[in-house]
């Protein structure tokens, strides 16, 4: 899934010049992707809870593949392939949908108790390593052609689907799946009960995703046009902070187990980090310390995400687990989508602005967190791995 947009952002600029389009187009092949992903999340969420997880996967990676194929043999063969380049990433958003946020449902079906968290800290993981890999991979293809990394696109599906295919054996469902009418009055109960710390938590992986992609545009963006970097070398730089980001996430995940007062301790840490960050960027111009103060708030991205993963799987049963996660991909899809397009507007109004209000932003999400994440006391080791984690939670929705 992370290759979707990592894998295109060194290329945006080269994009440019070959189809002679404006900065604001070349960045909508980033937005209709993750617009179309998050519309089509919450539908194959569903649908995922009613059939089985790997009946949505394996369709979805085989889509994502044909629309990547579109995109680059428009560019390779047609005059005007810019329209064909959107429906193409269109197909692939649709198939990014059945991704990811599934994976993370399966994940939650799959392992319980400090294991889940763990295997969640792995799965962010590979999605901050998908990001590390996509600008240089991306870089990398598009030495050999420009349009490259969408002809990459369907060769990293094939190996997906045959890995999907062979190696991950989910388990069958001993129940019939309930009644649409019954699912949807559950699903809008949980959110009544518990709706107050869920969309706080939606709101901070939202703007994870919107605050990292919007900084790796500008960065993309700075490295060509002042600095003169760009190809492969540019997409090792872009590749930095992301590191970090994985790094951070795979150890977090690994550590929190199910304990809920880390979490939320770890949550509010992170995006204070990412406020520090994002707040002493003003200061530097220079490459090598910007990107040494960036690193922060990747430290701080990686802190938060496996926190909110582990949350979120671990909020519902099974039965609705598909659709509760593939929200909480939407809305991360969503922060994808908005941030090339709003930095790029805000980079024309003022660099300073740009990052104090990105600070800000993190800041007041702390803030929510901090007001309406609330744990209670630690329960007993074999109650808090056998039971609900809203039976460990204090919610402020009274």
């Amino acid at each position: 899934m992370t290759l979707g947009n990592s894998m295109l952002i060194p290329i945006l600029p080269q994009m440019e010049k070959e189809l002679n389009i404006t900065a604001l187009q070349a960045s909508l092949t980033i937005t209709v992707f993750s617009v179309t992903a998050a519309i089509f999340i919450p539908i194959l969420g569903y649908l995922s809870d009613r059939l089985s997880r790997k009946a949505i996967i394996l369709p979805a990676l085989f889509l994502y593949g044909i629309g990547g194929l579109l995109a680059g043999l428009a560019a390779a063969f047609f005059n005007s392939p810019y329209t064909w380049i959107i429906v193409g990433r269109s197909m692939q958003g649709i198939g990014a949908a059945g991704t990811a946020p599934i994976a993370m449902a399966l994940t939650g079906d799959l392992f319980k108790g400090g294991a889940q968290s763990k295997v969640l800290g792995v799965v962010e993981a590979s999605n901050g390593f998908g990001k590390v890999l996509s600008p240089i991979v991306g870089s990398l293809l598009a030495l050999i052609v420009w349009y490259g990394p969408f002809l990459g696109f369907p060769i990293f599906c094939l190996f997906s689907i045959f890995l999907t295919l062979f190696f991950v054996k989910e388990k069958k469902k001993k129940k019939e799946p309930m009644p649409f009418g019954k699912y949807i009055h559950g699903l809008f109960s949980l959110f009544k009960r518990e709706g107050r710390w869920l969309f706080t938590a939606y709101l901070a992986g939202a703007t994870c995703l919107f605050t990292l992609f919007g900084i790796l545009f500008y960065l993309s963006d700075v490295l060509e046009t002042q600095y003169a970097i760009d190809g492969v070398l540019k997409g090792f730089i872009l590749a930095i902070p992301l590191l970090f980001l994985m790094t951070t996430s795979y150890i977090t995940g690994s550590k929190i187990g199910k304990n809920l007062k880390k979490m939320k301790f770890l949550i509010i840490l992170g995006f204070l980090l990412m406020t520090i960050s994002f707040a002493s960027l003003v200061f530097f111009n220079a490459l090598f310390p910007f990107i040494s103060v960036l690193v922060v708030s990747s430290i701080g991205t990686g802190l938060v995400l496996p926190c909110l993963n582990s949350l979120i799987t671990g909020s519902v049963g099974k039965e609705r687990r598909g659709m509760v996660t593939s929200l909480y991909g939407s809305v991360r899809f969503l922060g994808v989508a908005a941030g090339p397009p709003i930095f790029g507007w805000l980079m024309n109004w003022s660099r300073t602005g740009m990052f104090l209000a990105t600070a800000g932003l993190t800041l007041l999400v702390a803030l929510f967190c901090l007001l309406f994440i609330h744990v209670k006391g630690q329960a007993k080791r074999d109650q808090e791995e056998s039971g609900s984690i809203f039976s460990r939670m204090h919610q402020t929705t009274e």
